[in-house]
């Protein structure tokens, strides 16, 4: 079993012994996102590695931050708000974010290792980034920086 896992089932039993809905049903859908995933990819019985639960963390906080937005072009403050309370949770579980000259370097040990950067290769660089940096930066980031570097 994952760290990351142990640490949900923990916090999810601290948080029903404190009597914290919110945080619970917030623990629940996490713990059920990594189960949807584990049968998915047919490993319930041996469970999710930290990368793989890190990277169904990452699409969760990104789904909040995606429903967020469109709560707060609806003008619905108090929902918009309710998502990224969640997403905050959520990222107390993902490892911090890299500096933007270190995921420089990760793009540059990613192009020496597979050619130049062209319109071709573009995709599978970004691929082998997000591999690279190993959840310590978001798709979108690092989609981002490796097109900036193609204009």
């Amino acid at each position: 079993m994952s760290k990351i896992k142990q640490q949900i089932e923990v916090d999810l039993k601290a948080a029903l012994l404190s009597g914290d809905k919110d945080l619970v049903s917030i623990l629940r859908g996490l713990k059920s996102a990594v189960l949807y995933e584990e049968v998915a990819k047919g490993q319930r019985e041996d469970g999710l590695d930290d990368a793989a639960v890190i990277a169904v963390f990452q699409k969760e906080a990104k789904k909040r931050q995606d429903s967020a937005d469109l709560y707060a072009q609806g003008g619905n403050d108090e929902r918009r708000d309710k998502e990224l309370a969640e997403k905050a949770v959520i990222e107390q579980y993902l490892p911090a974010e890299i500096a933007d000259d270190e995921l420089q370097k990760i793009i540059d040990g990613v192009i020496e290792t597979h050619g130049p950067l062209t319109g071709q290769t573009m995709g599978v660089i970004i691929g082998q980034t997000k591999q690279a940096a190993q959840g310590k930066a978001n798709g979108g980031r690092i989609a981002a920086a490796i097109k900036q570097r193609l204009n």
